[in-house]
Parts: C-alpha cells; sequence; structure tokens
C-alpha cells in the first residue's frame, strides 16, 4: 500500500518538521551562558601555556554549571588527565582547584563523544555558580600532567587539540 500525500499536505508537513527542528535547536541552546574553545597549537599543550577565559556575565541571579572542555585524539597517551583551574572574580579574589578527569575506560577506549580521531569530553568544574558580582571573571585552566615516579610535570602533553570552557545556566 503507497500512501501520497497532496501538495498541501506535503507543505504542512514540512511546516511542521522545520517548527519542530527550531524549537529543539533554541531549547537546547537557550541555557548556554558561554561556549568558547582555544586551539593548542600542534596538539602538544606547553605546561608553561595557561589558557585564559574571560567571562562578563549579565546575569547576578541565575545558578550556572560551569564545564571544562576539551578535544583530543589518539595521541593522548594517558588515562586520566590532571589540571589547574582557578577563576579570578571582579574583585580580584581567587579560587584554585587541581583536578582529575578520567579520559579512557579501564580497557583503554577514549571516554567522550565522537565519531572520528577526536573525541570531545565536557568535564564537571563547577555546579550551582551564581556570578553574584558584576565585571569580568577570568576562568584559567592549565596541564598539570607528569610521569608515574617523575617529579617533573611534562613539558608537552601531546593530543589535546582544543581546550574550552562551557558555562549553563541552571533552570
Amino acid at each position: 500500500m503507497r500512501i501520497e500525500l497532496k501538495k498541501k499536505e506535503t507543505g504542512l508537513v514540512q511546516i511542521i518538521l522545520a517548527l519542530f527542528f527550531l524549537v529543539s535547536f533554541v531549547s537546547c541552546t537557550k541555557d548556554m551562558v558561554y561556549n568558547q574553545y582555544v586551539p593548542i597549537e600542534n596538539g602538544a599543550w606547553h605546561k608553561d601555556s595557561i589558557i585564559n577565559f574571560k567571562v562578563s556575565p549579565s546575569d547576578t541571579i541565575s545558578k550556572n554549571n560551569l564545564y571544562v572542555t576539551l578535544r583530543n585524539n589518539k595521541d593522548y597517551e594517558f588515562s586520566n588527565l590532571f589540571l589547574i583551574v582557578g577563576i579570578k572574580f571582579p574583585n580580584n579574589y581567587q579560587i584554585v582547584d587541581t583536578l582529575e578527569y578520567e579520559m579512557t575506560t579501564p580497557d583503554g577506549r577514549f571516554l567522550g563523544n565522537g565519531m572520528t580521531d577526536i573525541k570531545e569530553n565536557k568535564l564537571e568544574y563547577k555546579t550551582n555558580v551564581t556570578f553574584s558580582m558584576s565585571g569580568d571573571y577570568n576562568v584559567t585552566v592549565q596541564q598539570a600532567m607528569r610521569r608515574t615516579r617523575d617529579i617533573d610535570g611534562l613539558i608537552h602533553l601531546n593530543g589535546i587539540t582544543d581546550v574550552g570552557l562551557q558555562i549553563e545556566k541552571l533552570n
């Protein structure tokens, strides 16, 4: 049995589909406060390279979640990742955290999204944050990786292609 739509019905179906995709897109992005990536030159993140994000939120009431986002390729050779992440508030108060994230499953497969050689990871940093002061907030991200039993950190961390910051407003 073959179903044929009249020209008028086909147009209506197309309009309904277009509205569905528009609503889906808007609902997925309306809570995004900030989303920025910085590429890592040659996929080798230098230990002294501090990635800086300047955020000037206009909403001083809503709660937000902050995520460090990054992309890695097959050259990343570790199962975890250590980062030093800091926030400098408009009044010059600072918070600095040393964070560890899992990058692979126990059998060595990379975590994250992506069907290609690049995996994208969304790593939770802070939850329920209110930017209560007006002004600029500076968020910094630095790699802090070292090999087991080594005192000195890695000079170059291979396999990280981009580092980002994402801020989402909570409903």
